[in-house]
């Protein structure tokens, strides 16, 4: 037929020529990209759009600040003895999220200062790990010289910017349960490195900076010298995506999300209509009360009494953990800050398992032979030691031997501490023996009673265990001091924990 019809030969010839034409003329990829949109439609063309996040494996993902425009960086104004120097971003329509970091950086530094004596220079620096679908994740990398070492230790939040609030990385675990379970496979993670099994605790102090990669997996870092010695630096652990799913919150699954993606660039459009101060509302796993509400001490019949023990913790602090433990006893331990310093992991140990941890001052003086300005350095050094060990502020305080006066009502007031004296002297730093102990101990347990003991004797975790045994033998529920008290007044003095007024001749006769 062609020799028959040449000019539609032609015709066709030329329309060949033509699309050869422009198919050699298009943008490379056009023709792929139309098929994938026509087979896959507009969700296609949302992946199309994200971007593969940055990061190295063991490392939460990053993202770099020129992806948030109008971001600057703030110093943090802080006077104090040591060489600090500070920073923190501040993005725009994100007040709250300014207002956390001023507040809780200036609260670290304090901490620092506080609980060294050389204290020499506190350095910190940020970075973004995340900024995209409404979430904003800061890290925070500190550096703390002090007079021994130097340590690098991380922190990281996580902001909401619709609502304004502002999330530990303990937030990221769906619950107590979850934060446990995290917590025995870190410890199986680490158990090749210099990492202690005994100094990891499902407590949010431990689990501030907790993030992903640009996989999704979950890492968890550490501070150098919090888990394993200094010079062992940062400890971390990877916990694959599919393996961490489950232990995720609502929270959690949104940051992965935003931390796994790409960011060309994010900006908060409107500030959050409630007015914030960057804290979130929401109880964080890790965070644990001293109180229990299944036990209403306001009741006689519940028969309440608490067991509590100074000057520690010691070397048989653990030994009489585990006489608690067993009878689902709880306690309240007067901390001293020196044996803090000696024994960190045991004071982690305490708080997570439900124990009051409370201050008994840094070296034992007599509160009311000191200055204003001596006591009150005195009980802040021991209130920024727990407070970096556990993420813990104290709000009850006993003075050593019972010596307590107008100003030191005046400066544990100013600290928010409520003075714990006692209603029942055992005199085991006196006697030791464990049956003298023992018969004292019981033999003053009543309903509202706060029994004074040292876990720094052998002979009084001795007699503790029987203690324990006896009482709930009998019935008594053993509580800690705020269970048994309810709201404690900051300053006030207390030595027990029934309804009436103290008397004088209930009071202490201060021979601890």
């Amino acid at each position: 037929m062609a020799p028959d019809q040449p000019l539609l030969t032609v015709a066709i010839a030329m329309v060949v020529l033509l699309g050869l034409v422009l198919s050699a003329s298009r943008p490379p990829g056009l023709l792929e990209d139309s098929a994938l949109a026509d087979s896959d439609g507009a969700q296609s063309a949302e992946d199309g759009d994200r971007l593969p996040a940055t990061g190295e494996f063991d490392q939460l993902t990053t993202v770099s600040p020129d992806a948030v425009p109008g971001t600057e960086e703030v110093t943090l104004a802080y006077e104090g003895g040591a060489d600090v120097s500070v920073t923190y971003p501040s993005i725009p329509n994100a007040g709250p999220l300014s207002d956390f970091l001023d507040r809780t950086l200036t609260a670290q530094v304090h901490a620092f200062e506080a609980a060294n004596p050389g204290a020499r220079a506190f350095l910190g620096e940020w970075g973004l790990t995340a900024a995209e679908d409404g979430i904003v994740g800061v890290r925070m990398t500190t550096t703390e010289t002090d007079s021994e070492e130097t340590r690098e230790g991380h922190s990281t939040y996580w902001y909401e910017v619709d609502t304004g609030a502002v999330h530990g990385s303990s937030h990221l675990l769906a619950g107590q349960a979850e934060l446990a379970e995290l917590n025995e496979r870190v410890r199986e993670a680490v158990s090749d490195t210099d990492a202690a099994p005994s100094a990891l605790y499902p407590i949010s102090a431990l689990y501030d900076s907790v993030g992903f990669n640009p996989d999704g997996d979950l890492v968890v870092e550490f501070d150098a010298g919090q888990v394993a010695p200094v010079s062992a630096g940062r400890v971390h652990a990877v916990l694959p995506r599919d393996e961490a799913e489950s232990l995720l919150s609502d929270l959690g699954l949104r940051v992965r999300e935003a931390a796994t993606t790409g960011v060309r660039e994010f900006t908060v459009s409107d500030a959050p209509e409630a007015e914030k101060d960057g804290s979130s509302s929401q109880a964080a796993p890790g965070v644990l009360s001293p109180r229990d509400d299944s036990v209403d001490c306001s009741d006689p019949a519940a028969k309440c009494v608490a067991l509590t023990y100074d000057d520690g913790p010691g070397g048989g602090t653990p030994e009489l953990l585990d006489a608690l433990a067993a009878h689902d006893a709880k306690a309240t331990f007067f901390v001293t800050g020196l044996p803090v310093v000696e024994h960190p992991w045991v004071v982690r140990r305490t708080y997570a398992e439900g124990h009051e941890v409370a201050n008994h001052t840094l070296d034992h003086p007599n509160l009311t032979e000191l200055s204003k300005g001596a006591a009150r350095k005195n009980l802040e050094a021991t209130q920024a030691l727990v407070y970096r060990e556990t993420g813990y502020t104290m709000d009850l305080m006993r003075p050593p031997y019972g010596a307590t006066d107008g100003q030191v009502a005046e400066v544990t007031a100013e600290l928010g501490l409520a003075q714990i004296l006692w209603s029942a002297d055992t005199n085991d730093w006196r006697d030791r023996k464990a049956s003298v102990v023992r018969k004292r101990a019981l033999g003053d347990a009543e309903h509202g009673a706060i029994i004074l003991m040292h876990d720094i004797h052998p002979t009084t975790i001795d007699a503790s265990i029987d203690i324990i045994r006896e009482l709930d033998e009998r019935g008594y529920s053993m509580v800690t001091v705020s269970q048994l008290l309810g709201t404690a007044e900051p300053g006030r003095t207390y030595v027990d924990g029934l309804p009436e007024e103290e008397s004088e001749e209930g009071a202490p006769d201060g021979s601890e």
